[in-house]
């Protein structure tokens, strides 16, 4: 018996080509999770602890590799809400965060969860942790930061404007030279940042701090004295009496590593991605 060979034109093989071009997206995210769960498991059998991260990275997402900004909001509250139900009462937490911020309620919840959980719970913070994700370390048991990784105020915003900002031109202009508007967004921001103040001050409290000290740190970082994006280092949370250590395990670097940019975003910084030893008399 003799078997037809089928006749395979060009159109056929341009049409192949689309659909395992289509395919290669999901088998690179596939792949990159894959690698993200080894290292968070070694970290986890080093530590004895359950790692959850949340990273807010720009990545390409979908088959047309659009990049989209993520922030902190309800959806991370309710995964890492039930990440932590599942981790038992016994068992160290350790928290690997990256983040611009987002939601002060998503920010909150995910803060009181940790706060809550009996065992160990340690935050790190590989680049930075602004807004919300510093609320969400100072909720921890030991904050661990690179030596140059930044926290930052915890001062609420309404839309675009800093509540604090919102509060000032009511000192600046007589009430009947104030818009409706405005005088609304006043009260508003008037309760936001005795809210934000009054976490803060609560989160402290429950980690032992004295009261008037967590009253006057609660102060600093919540009403305004800085601008939103202002950096706080090690030293500048040192100095408000938060403890911070630098002793980042090199899993958490594994981990950022594997939370790249989007391929269509070139970065203007190159290097050779290998570690130097130094040498004497080297040229």
């Amino acid at each position: 018996m003799q078997y037809q060979v089928p006749h395979i034109s060009i159109f056929d093989l341009f049409w192949l080509f689309l659909i395992i071009l289509s395919f290669m997206p999901l088998m690179r995210q596939r792949m990159l999770e894959a690698a993200r769960l080894r290292v968070m498991r070694r970290l986890e059998k080093k530590h004895g602890s359950r790692v959850i991260t949340m990273i807010h990275r720009q990545e390409s997402r979908s088959l047309l590799g659009i990049p989209f900004m993520k922030f902190i909001d309800m959806e991370d509250s309710e995964s890492v809400l039930r990440a932590i139900r599942m981790t038992p009462p016994d068992v160290p937490i350790d928290f690997i965060i990256h983040t611009p911020g987002g939601l002060v309620l998503a920010a909150k919840q995910i803060a009181y969860a940790l706060m809550k959980h009996p065992a160990k719970v340690t935050v790190f913070v590989p680049h930075f942790a602004m807004s919300g994700g510093t609320l969400i370390s100072l909720a921890a048991d030991e904050i661990v930061m690179d030596e140059n990784a930044v926290l930052g105020p915890v001062d609420p915003q309404l839309g675009q404007m800093p509540a604090a900002s919102i509060m000032s031109v009511l000192e600046k202009k007589p009430v009947e030279k104030i818009d409706d508007n405005t005088l609304i967004m006043a009260d508003m921001a008037a309760k936001a940042l005795a809210q934000m103040k009054e976490t803060v001050k609560e989160i402290l409290l429950h980690k032992g701090w004295d009261e008037k000290k967590a009253e006057e740190v609660a102060e600093i970082l919540s009403q305004g004295r800085w601008t939103h994006d202002y950096p706080l280092m090690k030293k500048d949370l040192e100095a408000l009496g938060i403890k911070v250590s630098t002793d980042m395990p090199e899993e958490v670097y594994e981990l950022m590593d594997l939370y790249e940019q989007p391929m269509s975003m070139r970065s203007s910084v190159q290097y050779i991605p290998v570690p130097y030893k130094h040498s004497k008399g080297a040229s």
